[in-house]
């Protein structure tokens, strides 16, 4: 779920919230006013992690088809080791 920023025009308390895109907040919990919350533009939060560093998609597919390439070898030997009896 998406995070989103609000400040109460009334109080002018800040708070980050969590919810649907199709969902709003309007009335403050702390001060109990009514509509007077104003979502805030904000930039949004990207992990670190998700960062590709200057790789080009390319090279990060070859990269993961090779490595299931390897995977997939290995269940082929296994499946070849294997007895099946006729049905």
């Amino acid at each position: 779920m998406p995070r989103y920023k609000y400040r109460c025009a009334q109080c002018e308390i800040s708070k980050a919230v969590f919810h649907l895109i199709s969902e709003t907040l309007s009335d403050c919990d702390e001060c109990g006013g009514v509509e007077t919350m104003e979502k805030l533009v904000s930039t949004p939060h990207i992990k670190k992690d998700a960062v590709i560093e200057k790789q080009e998609i390319g090279d990060i597919t070859k990269e993961h088809i090779e490595a299931n390439r390897e995977i997939l070898e290995q269940q082929k030997q296994e499946a070849k080791e294997e007895n099946y009896e006729p049905s």
